[in-house]
């Protein structure tokens, strides 16, 4: 097939963020590019993800703040109350404007956007409902879908999608799983006045993290009043006159409003028509790429969660650049570097992070210095608000190198942004402990930090 034989010279599937940025760079190139969606322009972080739960997570910390308050000498007329509908058809009003502006930049862009789902036919086609398009290379970026386990009852549960337009707020929230998301949407739901309970099978959340950081993170979450039902799964809901009737695996039975299941997500890769070109995906419906993001078909590629990756949304964007360079600006490729991603669990308080857990230090290095501070913040002291912050940096011995940065505290994401910086760039301890502190800040412990914890 000739290129004039072609619709497009790239069509993309799904416009998230590694899809969208695909395209309008590739466009911005003079590529002839196509991209299908058939419900979220902006992909889960616009819609579902990043931006409406950070949204939520901010309205979550008004309650402590309305506490804190009475510390510093302000006196509030009558009790606080929460309008849910407001902040719910607020943040939809956001999101609309949001999936305008996605659009107007793939218009402007000179991408044509297909409505509709796409299913592959061909190394070179694809379908979207009777229509077919042809393309030179074809691009998966459809992302990751929440997964919900099979249980008695578990039709009754809603999923991290589902979660921001509820038509009325829960007084009983459960959520169910001990990640990230299942962390954040407790602290948010208790935050906004819902009496708040995490179940989750492990002995500690946040399985995955550096565990004295998740182990620190957990305690300051259960001091905030969410109730932990940990080395607990749920064996069965039943709907009841009034709520739902949880029962879990020691026997002991909840009654709540919602539940919320947050126990991972999977590649959203269903009737999407792989098995047509003998794409195999495992067992979590991931597509497997080489570093090139190329699919065992030559012509298709593939990027961002629906790979398996580091969920998060500056890898896709970042994905896509590397991806859109290599195949059209005819320079030497590159290849993506997955070494020190900095991210943020907005839970209550947040975490950031950035570089490797002491767990993985250790067994990636033959000695490690490890330093660690935990501390009662200034802005806590009036207020008797009695929580602390967690900082902590890990070094490898031989190189005097920062190789992992931790923060458990307000606006942690915010530091430890600045901190990413410095441990991609490879500084050194020394070099931590030459740079001026910001003085009163927290984050002024992260240069001032001088004894070591344990090495």
């Amino acid at each position: 097939m000739t290129t004039a034989e072609y619709d497009f010279d790239l069509l993309v599937i799904g416009a998230g963020s590694g899809g969208v940025r695909a395209a309008r760079t590739a466009a911005a190139q003079g590529v002839r590019v196509g991209i299908i969606e058939d419900r979220y322009w902006g992909g889960t972080c616009v819609n579902v993800g990043c931006v409406p739960k950070k949204l939520y997570s901010y309205a979550a910390h008004f309650a402590q703040d309305f506490a804190d308050a009475a510390g510093y000498g302000w006196q509030l007329e009558k009790t606080p109350s929460f309008h849910w509908p407001q902040l719910r058809d607020a943040r939809a009003t956001e999101i609309q404007r949001l999936n305008g502006i996605y659009n107007k930049l793939l218009d402007q862009s000179g991408v044509q956007r297909i409505h509709g789902r796409g299913r592959v036919l061909g190394p070179h086609q694809v379908a979207v409902g009777e229509q077919v398009f042809r393309a030179e290379r074809l691009l998966l970026a459809t992302g990751a879908w929440p997964f919900i386990p099979d249980f008695e009852g578990a039709d009754l549960c809603i999923d991290s999608n589902q979660i921001f337009d509820l038509a009325e707020f829960p007084q009983r929230f459960l959520v169910y799983g001990g990640g990230y998301i299942a962390v954040e949407f407790a602290s948010i739901f208790h935050g906004l006045g819902a009496e708040t309970t995490l179940v989750y099978r492990g002995e500690q959340i946040l399985r995955g993290f550096d565990q004295e950081i998740a182990a620190f993170t957990q305690a300051q979450i259960a001091q905030t009043g969410v109730q932990l039902a940990l080395k607990e799964e749920i064996t069965r809901i039943e709907r009841q006159a009034t709520g739902l009737l949880v029962t879990l695996s020691s026997g002991r039975q909840l009654e709540v409003d919602q539940v919320l299941c947050a126990t991972g997500r999977r590649g959203h890769t269903e009737g999407l028509g792989l098995e047509t070109v003998g794409i195999e995906v495992n067992a979590a419906g991931e597509i497997p790429v080489d570093e090139h993001f190329c699919t065992s078909v030559p012509s298709i590629y593939a990027l961002g969660d629906v790979t398996g990756g580091p969920q998060l949304t500056p890898v896709a964007l970042a994905e896509a650049m590397v991806l859109v360079h290599n195949l059209y600006s005819g320079q030497a490729p590159k290849k993506m570097d997955y070494q020190s991603i900095p991210t943020a669990v907005f839970c209550h308080p947040n975490i950031g992070t950035v570089g490797l857990s002491e767990e993985a230090a250790r067994a990636q290095y033959a000695g490690v210095r490890v330093f660690v501070t935990e501390f009662k913040p200034m802005r806590n002291t009036l207020s008797g608000n009695p929580g602390r912050c967690m900082m902590k940096l890990i070094v490898d011995a031989a190189s005097d190198r920062v190789v992992g940065c931790h923060v458990v505290g307000s606006d942690a994401g915010e530091i430890v942004q600045g901190i990413g910086i410095a441990v991609k760039a490879g500084l050194t301890k020394a070099d931590f402990d030459a740079t001026l502190g910001i003085h009163p800040t927290s984050a002024e412990e992260l240069v001032t930090l001088r004894q070591v914890t344990r090495s």
